[in-house]
C-alpha cells in the first residue's frame, strides 16, 4: 500500500491516457502514432481546432508581414506605372510603349494577393505552379537583358519590373515551402501527429489557387512569346538612320532617297513625308518612290512619328508640337534643311502644318491628301477612343493577335513593324493614346497658332477622298475648311472612286504624281 500510494495522481492520469491510445476500439496504432505519452499535464488537441495553425511560428508570421510589406510596395509601383502612361514622372521614360512594365508589375502584385489569400494551405501543385512561374520569368528576364534593343527600349523601369516579378515568384515558393513546414510541425507537436486529411474549404482553396495560377503561367507563356516576337522584330534594319532627340531621351528614324543638289550644284527640293494614321512605309512611301523612279520629284524624305515604325516612344503627354520638334531636331542632326514640299495624309496633316509655321523659309508648298481638319480633331481625341486604346494597350503584351498572326497568317516581321499589322504594335498602340490624351487640347491650341502664324502666299494643294467626302457631310465641310488654309489655293481634287488612302487607287495615284510635281517645279 505504500508504494502505490506514494504515486500522484497526475502520474496515474498520464497511464491512462497511455494506455487509452493502444485500445482496440480506437485503433491500433501506426507508424504516425506518438510512442510517448504526453508531457505531464498536456493535453493534445483536436486537429480542427483552431490554435493548431502555423502562426503559432514566429517565421511563418515574419514571412506574411514581409509579403503585405512587399505588396504594398508592389502596389505603389503598380500605381506609379499607370500614370506614367499618362503623364510621365522624371527619370522614369521607357523608350518602349511601357505596356510589359505594367504587364509585369501586374502579375507581380497578383501573385502576392494570391500568395496571401491562401497562405495558410500550402499544397504541393501551389508550389510547383509557383516554381514553372518562376521559370518562366526568368526566361523573361534573360531574354530582356539579353536583347540590347529589348534592354534599351525597356531601360531601368522595364528591368526592375520583371526582376521584381520573378523575384516575387520565387518569394512565393519560399512562404509556400516555410508554412507547410510550419504547419506538419505544428500538428505533430499539438496533436501528436500529421494531419493528412483536409476539410471541405481547404480543398476548395487548394483547387483555386491552383487555377488562378495555372491562368498566371498561362499569361506569362504568352509574354514570353510575344517577347520572342519582339526581339525578331526588332532585328529587322531600319532603311534610314536613327537620331536622338530631345536630350537624348529616345530615337526617331528618318530616311532620305536623292541627290542633294543637281547637277548644277544647286540644292534639290526635298519632299518630306508625314504619314497618316499608320506608318509611312505601309503606302505613302511607296507612291513616293514610284514617283522618284519616273523622276517626277528628284528627293523625298519621311520620318517616323515617336511610337510609329522604327522610332522609339516619346515621353508622355506628346502634342503634335512636341513630336514636330523631335523632327526638326532630327532633321538638324541629320544636316537636312530643305527646302520642302510637304505631302501629308489623314492625320498627317496636323503634324506638317504645324512643321511649315515654324519653318516658314525652308518650306515652298503643301499637298494635303484627305487630311483631318483641326475642327475635327475630336475624332482622334474622343474619350471612348481613348479607354479602347488604353485598354488595347493594357493587354497588347500577351501578343495573342501577334502570335496568332505569325503562326497561323504568315505575319513577317515586315508586317508587324511597319506593315498591315503595325497596329497591334504595342509602340504603336502608346503613339496612339498619347496622340488622342492632348487631341483636342494642346495639339489644337498648336495648330490654330500655326494656322495663324503660317504665310498666306504659301501654295498648296488639297485632294480629298471621293467615298469619304460622300459618306459623310462633316468631312466633306472639313475638306472645304481645309482649302481655306492660305490665300493660294493651287487645286482642290475631290477623286470619286478613291478611298482614304488616295493613292491605293490608280487614277489617285497617278494625279497624286501630278500634284507633287507641280509643286516642286513651282517658282
Amino acid at each position: 500500500m505504500g508504494l502505490w500510494s506514494s504515486r500522484k495522481p497526475d502520474d496515474e492520469a498520464d497511464d491512462r491516457d497511455a494506455e487509452s491510445s493502444y485500445r482496440p476500439g480506437l485503433g491500433d496504432p501506426d507508424e504516425r502514432s506518438s510512442l510517448l505519452p504526453p508531457a505531464a499535464g498536456q493535453r493534445r488537441l483536436d486537429p480542427d481546432d483552431p490554435a493548431v495553425t502555423p502562426y503559432n511560428l514566429l517565421s511563418v508570421r515574419s514571412l506574411r508581414w514581409v509579403s503585405l510589406v512587399l505588396l504594398v510596395i508592389s502596389s505603389l509601383w503598380w500605381i506609379l506605372l499607370l500614370i506614367s502612361t499618362f503623364v510621365t514622372p522624371p527619370a522614369m521614360h521607357s523608350r518602349g510603349s511601357g505596356f510589359f512594365d505594367f504587364a509585369y508589375t501586374t502579375l507581380a502584385t497578383g501573385s502576392l494577393v494570391v500568395l496571401l489569400i491562401f497562405y495558410v494551405t500550402p499544397s504541393r501543385s501551389e508550389q510547383y505552379s509557383w516554381i514553372a512561374l518562376s521559370i518562366l520569368l526568368l526566361v523573361d528576364t534573360i531574354i530582356i537583358l539579353s536583347v540590347p534593343r529589348i534592354r534599351g527600349e525597356e531601360g531601368w523601369v522595364g528591368i526592375v519590373s520583371v526582376v521584381g516579378a520573378t523575384l516575387v515568384s520565387a518569394w512565393a515558393v519560399l512562404c509556400d515551402r516555410v508554412v507547410e513546414y510550419g504547419k506538419v510541425e505544428e500538428e505533430e507537436r499539438l496533436t501528436g501527429r500529421r494531419e493528412t486529411r483536409r476539410s471541405l474549404k481547404e480543398w476548395f482553396s487548394v483547387f483555386a489557387v491552383t487555377i488562378i495560377l495555372i491562368v498566371f503561367i498561362a499569361l506569362t507563356v504568352l509574354f514570353t512569346g510575344n517577347l520572342i516576337i519582339r526581339a525578331r522584330d526588332l532585328s529587322l534594319t531600319p532603311p534610314g538612320t536613327r537620331y536622338f532627340v530631345d536630350g537624348q531621351k529616345y530615337e526617331v528614324h528618318i530616311f532620305c532617297l536623292g541627290d542633294v543638289t543637281d547637277s548644277h550644284g544647286k540644292k534639290t527640293t526635298t519632299v518630306l513625308l508625314e504619314g497618316g494614321e499608320d506608318p509611312v512605309e505601309s503606302g505613302l512611301e511607296g507612291w513616293a518612290r514610284d514617283a522618284f523612279k519616273n523622276k517626277t520629284i528628284n528627293r523625298y524624305c519621311y520620318w517616323d512619328r515617336p511610337g510609329m515604325g522604327f522610332s522609339e516612344n516619346a515621353p508622355s503627354p506628346l502634342s503634335a508640337g512636341m513630336a514636330v520638334d523631335a523632327l526638326s531636331e532630327a532633321l538638324s542632326r541629320a544636316d537636312e534643311n530643305g527646302p520642302w514640299v510637304l505631302v501629308s495624309h489623314g492625320v498627317g496633316g496636323i503634324y506638317s502644318r504645324i512643321f511649315a509655321s515654324r519653318h516658314t523659309m525652308e518650306v515652298k508648298s503643301l499637298l494635303l491628301i484627305d487630311a483631318l481638319p483641326e475642327s475635327q480633331l475630336e475624332r482622334i481625341g474622343s474619350a471612348g477612343r481613348g479607354f479602347v486604346l488604353w485598354l488595347r494597350g493594357i493587354i497588347s503584351p500577351l501578343g495573342i493577335d501577334r502570335l496568332m498572326g505569325a503562326i497561323f497568317r504568315g505575319r513577317s516581321r515586315n508586317d508587324r513593324v511597319i506593315g498591315r499589322s503595325a497596329y497591334q504594335n504595342p509602340k504603336q498602340i502608346k503613339a496612339k493614346l498619347q496622340e488622342n490624351l492632348v487631341a483636342t487640347t494642346f495639339t489644337r491650341n498648336e495648330v490654330v497658332a500655326a494656322r495663324a502664324i503660317l504665310p498666306r502666299n504659301i501654295p498648296f494643294v488639297v485632294v480629298s477622298s471621293g467615298k469619304a467626302v460622300k459618306a459623310d457631310k462633316r468631312w466633306d465641310d472639313g475638306q472645304r475648311e481645309l482649302t481655306k488654309l492660305t490665300d493660294n489655293l493651287v487645286a482642290w481634287d475631290v477623286m470619286d472612286h478613291s478611298p482614304h488612302e488616295v493613292w491605293n487607287d490608280p487614277q489617285g495615284r497617278a494625279l497624286l504624281e501630278k500634284r507633287v510635281g507641280e509643286l516642286v517645279r513651282r517658282k
